[in-house]
């Protein structure tokens, strides 16, 4: 199978205004893929840096000799030509160190470090504390004092520039699929890998289930029932058809 899986999670957080994207490759494909503290794997690490570097650079300067750039603010310089080429080279004289992690641990793994990337707002309700016509106070955490939390009072409208960060530029998703997951794939890769995993027995277990009652069997979470009073929500979930 040639078609590797690539999930990228775009994610903007404040402060330093500083865009992440996160790639999650199929075990096979991280195995070649070095870690600080493994040795000896096909593609080291200084290997992925250059390669990462040049890859991107080439990429910017081709946009930027099309014109596609768009320079605003204290950007506004590299208009010139000049001055933009005395900043690639400023970069390429810079190591790029690539943050490459070991393998998860099983299908939990991911979903708990996904769900704080993919299902998480910007600023939760809790941590509003009071707000006027002029201003908003809010809890927020200084790092540069080990992660302790803090009160933060800001006016009404740079509150809400600080919010926007966190919301995607145009056309830009926070998910998107590749190779067996996308969507002209999958209909068609999915099964042929569930066939070679052996999983036919598996999935026959849950066929005809509901979301909630698949993620109880599953992962033995109820999430039909109030964690803190113990209730019953109220569930009206189809069942989930399942691909053979």
């Amino acid at each position: 199978m040639d078609k590797p899986t690539v999930q990228d999670i775009f994610n903007r957080f404040y402060p330093g205004y500083l865009e992440r994207i996160l790639m999650l490759l199929p075990a096979p494909l991280t195995s070649f893929v070095q870690t600080q503290n493994t040795w000896g794997q096909i593609l080291p690490i200084h290997v992925l840096s250059r390669k990462f570097r040049g890859k991107y650079m080439a990429e910017l300067k081709r946009l930027w000799q099309d014109g596609r750039l768009v320079f605003g603010g204290t950007s506004e310089k590299y208009r010139n030509h000049y001055t933009f080429h005395e900043l690639m080279d400023a970069c390429y004289k810079k190591e790029w160190i690539p943050h490459c992690k070991e393998t998860f641990n099983g299908a939990q793994s991911v979903i708990a470090y996904l769900g704080k990337y993919t299902h998480r707002i910007a600023v939760s309700n809790h941590r509003i504390l009071c707000m006027d016509e002029k201003t908003v106070t809010f809890s927020v955490k200084d790092y540069k004092n080990g992660g302790g939390w803090k009160t933060l009072t800001v006016f009404g409208v740079e509150f809400v520039r600080r919010f926007l960060m966190h919301v995607p530029p145009k056309r830009f998703v926070r998910i998107r699929h590749y190779g067996i997951l996308a969507s002209r794939n999958k209909k068609k890769l999915i099964p042929l890998c569930r066939n070679l995993l052996g999983c036919r027995a598996y999935l026959s277990q849950l066929k005809d289930k509901t979301g909630p009652e698949i993620i109880k069997q599953l992962w033995g979470v109820d999430i039909c029932k109030c964690r803190h009073c113990g209730g019953h929500i109220v569930s009206h979930h189809k069942a989930i058809p399942l691909r053979n």
